[in-house]
This record gives structure tokens, sequence and C-alpha cells, in this order.
């Protein structure tokens, strides 16, 4: 029998407001909503700026039950528990790091059959073990298994860019909780990678409402800067980019404006992304020379040290402006102001690009997105990519459809980069299979300045032959990915 519901369809207007401290609802959130309420499977594609968690969060606190969250990032869970606590929703994380005191009382409150606990983040991992799937199917027989929530979905594809062997187990749920409604959420999800999640979770029935959204984030300026090892101008660039930011924002005009906010001019927040953690420490130490306040942010980081980072750049507060960031950065982080994301060094992936920019611009006011290429740094990933699905690392779990994949997304932010013939967000739009051209209000850089745009490539970037060169001699060999 499918779980009996108690009042599941009261005001989600007074929950959203009363436990999330939210106005109102973003474009299909209530929708989406609905719809897990009335007992369906829902499928959310969505851009990183959604708002994708509220759409299980606001349910589990209205429904009779416990919503199970599936994610594939400890941090991320981290994260959005300490939010919900903080406004009061019994949420909790099952996971490596949690104390054994912690995780005795989930499992005892599990065990009970009638949990208090309204949300419960687990890992794919902890889904595979006999005694988690025990005490779920305790809570089963008791009909208080409200939903099954799948974050971060695209990791049960194959096809996908970040796939994990543990996530294409969740088939599970299914098989064994037929009558259980199943929620899953992405942001980066071609057709085919849509089709695969639909099909692995057995969802894709006709009690499956989808809802897809547009990727196309019209407030973003995209940009791709150009260079090379030998002219080695990112930081110029960069910080002579950002300089003149805040001069335009100090000028007479201007600064009254700021001054009657309680805004400083200094306070332009930003992340930028690198792709190791020395890079991390040495870049934001860099900037703090140049009275920019920048700061790292990564794993090997003490966690008291990066909970008080992010903290004081949520709260826009002096000397921390800017996190200096390896790519595990800001998933789940509720902060809608982040006037720029910047990529130093090129991303992995298609997908990985655009969920990492999508991190600018949350409020919907403009924002700048900048990627800095070279032919050097593409060469680099690409041969960490090879030896990746060569000698195998935790996130190569696939086999060669999971390889090729990779190596196509790659390849197809390569082409991103160096096109100079069209508009950027048409091509986001289009890697993610939509038919429409948005219209972009000279919101990139081909928009703004298409000669511009050619003759910065000609000139910016190393010859095919300079890259070959150093190719052969072995330049690109001790390039490193970290978090």
């Amino acid at each position: 029998m499918p779980l009996v519901r108690t009042d599941s369809m009261q005001d989600i207007d007074f929950t959203l407001r009363r436990q999330f401290g939210k106005k109102s609802f973003r474009p299909q959130q209530r929708e989406i909503i609905n719809a897990t309420l009335e007992g369906k499977d829902v499928f959310v594609q969505a851009a990183t700026s959604f708002g994708k968690s509220l759409c299980f969060q606001l349910p589990a606190v209205i429904d009779h039950g416990i919503t199970i969250v599936i994610s594939p990032l400890l941090s991320l869970m981290m994260d959005q528990v300490k939010a919900l606590r903080n406004s009061n929703i019994d949420a909790r994380t099952l996971n490596s790091n949690t104390p054994f005191a912690e995780r005795d009382h989930i499992m005892k409150d599990l065990g009970t059959g009638h949990p208090l606990t309204r949300l419960l983040y687990v890992t794919p991992e902890l889904c595979s073990g006999p005694y988690f799937r025990e005490r779920l199917e305790l809570v089963h027989r008791q009909k208080e298994l409200a939903r099954i929530a799948v974050d971060e979905a695209h990791c049960i594809s194959e096809w996908g860019h970040d796939f994990r062997k543990d996530f294409k187990r969740l088939s599970w749920f299914r098989e064994r909780f037929p009558d259980v409604p199943i929620m899953c959420l992405t942001a980066t999800a071609n057709e085919q990678v849509r089709n695969d999640i639909l099909t692995t979770l057995g969802i894709n029935g006709p009690n499956l409402k989808a809802f897809t959204m547009s990727a196309f984030r019209p407030n973003l300026h995209l940009e791709v800067r150009f260079t090379s090892d030998q002219t080695d101008d990112r930081y110029d660039d960069f910080v002579s980019w950002l300089k003149g930011v805040y001069e335009r924002r100090g000028k007479p005009d201007r600064k009254p404006e700021l001054d009657k906010m309680g805004e400083r001019v200094e306070n332009v927040s930003g992340i930028i992304y690198t792709t190791s953690r020395d890079e991390c420490e040495s870049l934001a130490a860099s900037l703090r020379s140049h009275n920019i306040a920048a700061r790292p942010f990564h794993a090997k980081l003490a966690n008291q040290d990066k909970e008080r980072t992010l903290q004081k750049w949520i709260r826009n507060e002096v000397g921390y402006d800017i996190i200096v960031a390896t790519t595990a950065f800001g998933m789940g982080i509720d902060k809608d102001d982040v006037r720029f994301v910047v990529h130093w060094r090129l991303p992995k992936s298609f997908e990985g690009y655009y969920q990492e920019a999508g991190r600018a611009g949350r409020d919907g006011k403009a924002s700048y997105c900048f990627l800095y290429y070279s032919r050097e740094d593409r060469d680099r990933v690409c041969g960490m990519i090879v030896k990746d699905n060569t000698s195998g690392d935790r996130r190569d779990n696939g086999g060669e459809a999971n390889k090729r994949a990779r190596m196509e997304s790659h390849e197809a932010l390569v082409r991103y980069c160096e096109d100079t013939g069209g508009c950027r967000h048409a091509a986001i739009t289009k890697y993610f299979g939509e038919k429409e051209v948005p219209k972009c209000d000279f919101a990139c850089d081909w928009h703004k300045d298409r000669e511009g745009l050619k003759r910065r490539w000609r000139e910016g970037l190393a010859s095919e032959e300079w890259v070959y060169t150093q190719r052969e001699e072995g330049a690109f060999e001790d390039y490193y990915y970290s978090e």
C-alpha cells in the first residue's frame, strides 16, 4: 500500500516563510513541490541558481514520514543539514564522518519504525549496506518512508561526466519500495543522461512528472580570456579588471549609493576556481599582497578554518570578499550575491564548467563569468583524463562508455572556448539539447565584440606548433588536480 499522508497539502507558502525564511517561490518550484506532495515521481533538471534542494526539503517538513536524500558530497550534505537544523528542522546525515553517538541515535530512530528525523542525508555507498537497508524496510513497513530524493542524479549515468558506480545501485529503491515516490535532481544532463537516470531508477512510467528548465542564464556575462604559458598574464589581467571594478564603485556618482546601502567599495563577492591546492593557496596569498581580500578553500584545510572562511564570506565581512577554491566548493551554498566566477584553469568537463559558473548571480543581477583558456592547459587536462581512464581514480568507476563520455565532454568545452563564431549562451543551451536559441542581450564576449574576440583568439593563444613541441618535451606531465 502507498504511504498514507496526513494533511500534506497544507499551505506551502506559510511553510516557505516560517521554516525557510523566503518570501516567494521561484518559477516552477511550487509545481514541483505540489507534484511530489501528490506522490508523483519527479525529475528536475534546472540550473545551479534554481534552488533544487527546496523542492524536497519543504515537502519533508509538511509530509508525514521521513525523506531519504542521497548525495555524493560530504560537504554538501553537512552544509545543508546545518542550514536545516538552524531552521529548527530535524535533519541529520549518515556518512563516514558521522560521530558514533550520532550514528547510534539515527539508527535507533530508524529502528523504532516511526522516526522523528524529517530528512536523512546519506551517501550512495551507505545505501548498498544490508544493515541500513533493513532499517529502511522497517520504516517502509510502518508507512513512514515518505520519499527518496537523489541529488546530483547525473552521477547515476555512465554517459555522464561524474559517474559513480554506487549510484547505479540505487535501482534497489524502486525494486524494494515500488509505492514510494522518487525525486531526482540535476543541473547537468543531456538527453542520453536523462534517459539513463530515469531507466536506472525505474521512474520512467506514467507516474513521472518531469521538469526541465532552460540552461540559459541571461544575467551572466560569459567570456573566454585567451592566454598561454609564454605570456602567463592571467594574474595581471584579473587584478587589472577587479581594480577597475573597485574604481568605478568608488566614483562620486556611485559611492554615496553604496554608503546608503551599507556596502563597501571592495565588497565584490566572487569565486576563483583553480585545479590544485597549491595554486589555491599561492593565488590567494598573491591577491592579498595586492590588497584584494582573498581566502583559500580546499579539502586539506582544517574544518574550523573552512567553516570560518565560509561564514565570513557569506556575511560579506571585511577580508573575505573572494574565495579561491578547488572544484568541490560551492555545492549547496546559499549565497545569492556572487558577482563573479573565474576559472583560473580549464575545467575537466563542460558540465563542471557550467555548474561552477552558475554559482554567480543567483539573485538575478548582472554577474561575470571568465574562463582563462590556454592550449597548454587543454593538453594538460586531456593528458590527465587519459591517465585517469587508464589507471583509474576515485571518480572513474565506469567502463568504456564513461571514459568516452568524459573525453567528449572535455572536447566539447575546448570547442566552446575556441569558438569565435557564435553566442556563448547559445552554445551552452545547444550542448544540453535545447532547440531554441536564447536571446543574448550582449551578455557574452561574442555579442559584445565579435571582431575583438577573433583578434584576441589570434593574438592570445600559443600556436599549435609551440604546444606540440612542449608536449613532446614532457612539459605537461606534472600537471595535477586536487580538491
